[in-house]
């Protein structure tokens, strides 16, 4: 609590609440940083984390099914390029502190602290962000005015790769693999952690997708939105990165996809 660090919790199924909130975005993550550096977490699990004052706690919600998440470190001159994308996601923040400090320049997460919200966001924007060590990210994010599946109708065109998408797959609220444009996404049926152990995407709430094996351009995306015609209406993103290890560790999961017309290994 001090006036040197701040931070943002935002999740649309808040710790130990019933509901979910469908005004906000479908949206999981946190940030903490300072005037040096700081930290964005973004991830799957519904009603985590607890808010500070209550302490850690990792809820059943995230033990039922696969989840996943990552963690960036980020010098602080990112993040106003991530307070603009946070505007895109329109966040349900349940617990924040940004001091004084900070409010000049990170406005859109004020905003959103104070349940304040002025500012009008884009359909959808596009950003290059850079790690506190160098490596490059790009960030994904839409509004619910973007009405399309983000897979097909953005990342998969602007990454100029076949997708293999895995996200959680509810029967009768998928949507499916998909053709039409240049660049396909197939969805991913199951995957496996070892030679034993493997499950399917409807036990899976994870969000990422990952480039088809052989292409040239091997990307590795983790967010927010599932492939579901219900999402197509809710804002997210993705953040991206074409870390070579961060794709091999992805791609050895993947049990089997579903073409357009075939399912393959």
């Amino acid at each position: 609590m001090s006036n040197n660090t701040a931070y943002l919790i935002y999740n649309d199924g808040v710790p130990k609440s019933v509901n979910y909130s469908r005004k906000y975005g479908h949206t999981k993550g946190l940030l903490l940083w300072d005037r040096a550096q700081g930290f964005w977490l973004i991830h799957s699990i519904p009603r985590f984390p607890p808010i500070p004052e209550e302490g850690y706690d990792y809820p059943p919600s995230g033990r039922r099914n696969g989840q996943s998440g990552i963690c960036i470190t980020f010098k602080y001159s990112q993040y106003e390029a991530i307070d603009f994308q946070l505007l895109v996601y329109n966040p349900n923040v349940y617990s924040c502190s940004i001091p004084a400090a900070f409010q000049h320049k990170l406005v859109h997460m004020l905003q959103l602290c104070t349940g304040n919200i002025s500012s009008e966001a884009p359909r959808r924007h596009l950003t290059t962000l850079q790690s506190a060590q160098g490596q490059n990210f790009l960030h994904f994010a839409k509004s619910d005015s973007f009405f399309d599946d983000i897979f097909v109708a953005w990342m998969a065109q602007q990454l100029k790769t076949h997708l293999l998408a895995e996200t959680w797959q509810r029967k009768r609220q998928e949507l499916p693999s998909n053709c039409s444009l240049p660049y396909h996404v197939y969805n991913i049926k199951a995957i496996k952690t070892s030679r034993q152990s493997y499950f399917s995407s409807y036990q899976d709430h994870a969000k990422w997708c990952i480039s088809q094996k052989g292409a040239r351009n091997r990307w590795t995306c983790i967010g927010d939105l599932n492939r579901s015609p219900y999402q197509a209406f809710r804002s997210g993103g993705f953040i991206c990165t074409q870390n070579r290890q961060i794709y091999q560790a992805f791609q050895s999961l993947v049990l089997y996809y579903e073409n357009c017309s075939k399912t393959y290994s």
